[in-house]
């Protein structure tokens, strides 16, 4: 008999001198202890209602610390980052058709200890912390061919019109809007004293990222074109009554990687008092920015400009009714360490705002302030733990005016912020 037919019977011969018992014990045990696992993986795991649409769960954490000093007090505080605050996001999607398909979107915001509460007088946990908002909640029909439709609770086509045009790792943490929300509650101060209680977002008066009841969340009716040579049409309509309309650009086009998003919108919703404090409302918002990379290096240029023109305040004699910004930020985004790119950055913003008749110092209303935001930071992604750490300066100053030309110089407002996203 020739060796491998040898070991062909011996091969045999081993697997039949495992005893029945032997086989019983292997089954027995085995599967008892598997189907045990199963059921209790089966009580823990999250489940869908059905088996058509599919579910998707995502969403990050963003914490950070805020230290601050406002040319007279100076101090610590620590909790959620609101320009990108902690979130849990739920989408979904089914196919109804080659190329046709409908889905939703359930987005829900942890407000934590908001950045966007605090103010010299209260550091501490205050009503508004550890809530849930919803920040998202509608439906969609999608075409391959003929784009897309939205329904519910959604952004608006001016939504982040300015932030969603950052091509880089500063998206999240030092955007158009950044400057503006990170000490927007603070108070302000002129010689050390407070200044009748106005606060930076008093005298921001409708360009803090174009916040004119626009570009923000609202109950609308949405459409996203299909994407063509590059460009992107959105429309929005709702509430009583907002609608915008946007295009985006997203290319690259040789060594250099493009974006850009330009947009105009109206409201007449007399229930949004981010556009006038009057009764009435009637304001129109134009926006527009870019972002223009050089790949190999990593060099890059984002910046934009945004004017709100309030028609209803016009009406009032007196009254600077335009808000216009604009702001620059440059750096460079490279991956120089293993664990991800590090971007480096500058920037500048500044606003002119126009009149807020609810506010007034002096004895007359805001009527116009001329506010200068210099910031520098680093981003570093962490690729292993989808994290990404940042440290950030932010530096504002500027004067505001009174109806009666009455000037007053603000102190000096600094702040660095140190914090960490963690995405899954």
């Amino acid at each position: 008999m020739s060796s491998s037919r040898m070991a062909l019977v011996a091969a045999f011969g081993l697997a039949i001198g495992f005893t029945p018992a032997q086989a019983a014990d292997l089954g027995g045990d085995c599967c008892a202890d598997l189907e045990e696992r199963v059921a209790e993986l089966e009580a823990t795991t999250a489940r869908k209602g059905n088996r058509k649409v599919s579910l998707t769960v995502s969403g990050w954490v963003n914490e950070a610390v805020f230290m601050w000093d406002d040319g007279t007090e100076r101090n610590t505080y620590v909790g959620t980052n609101s320009l990108e605050q902690s979130r849990v996001k739920f989408t979904g999607e089914a196919q109804i058709a080659p190329g046709y398909s409908a889905g939703y979107t359930l987005e829900i915001g942890i407000v934590g200890h908001a950045s966007n509460k605090w103010d010299q007088t209260t550091p501490g946990t205050g009503s508004n912390d550890n809530q849930l908002t919803v920040r998202k909640s509608n439906w969609w029909l999608k075409s391959k061919d003929y784009g897309k439709v939205t329904v519910g609770l959604e952004g608006t086509a001016m939504y982040h019109i300015l932030d969603d045009a950052d091509g880089t790792n500063t998206r999240s943490f030092s955007d158009a809007e950044g400057a503006a929300v990170a000490q927007g509650a603070f108070f302000l101060r002129s010689g050390g004293a407070f200044v009748n209680n106005l606060r930076w977002s008093d005298v921001l008066r409708g360009v803090n990222n174009g916040t004119d009841g626009q570009d923000g969340r609202r109950n609308i009716v949405r459409y996203d074109s299909p994407t063509i040579a590059g460009f992107t049409v959105t429309a929005s309509w709702g509430e009583d009554d907002i609608w915008a309309m946007a295009l985006t650009y997203a290319n690259t086009l040789g060594d250099f990687k493009l974006l850009g998003k330009v947009g105009y919108g109206q409201n007449s919703d007399e229930t949004i008092s981010a556009c006038s404090k009057l009764n009435g409302q009637d304001c129109e918002l134009f926006g527009a920015a870019g972002t223009i990379m050089h790949v190999p290096t990593g060099l890059y240029a984002y910046g934009g400009f945004a004017q709100n023109h309030d028609k209803t305040e016009a009406k009032v004699s007196g009254a600077k009714a335009t808000d216009t910004m604009w702001f620059i930020q440059g750096g460079i985004e490279q991956k120089w360490l293993p664990l991800g790119k590090t971007t480096v950055f500058g920037e500048y913003r500044h606003d002119d705002g126009g009149s807020n008749l609810d506010k007034n110092f002096l004895g007359d209303y805001v009527h116009n302030s001329s506010l200068d935001f210099v910031g520098a930071g680093v981003v570093q992604n962490i690729e292993p733990a989808a994290m990404d750490l940042y440290v950030i300066y932010r530096h504002a100053d500027g004067d505001i005016t009174n109806a009666s030309a009455d000037t007053v110089k603000l102190d000096a407002f600094d702040m660095v912020i140190m914090g960490a996203m963690l995405k899954f």
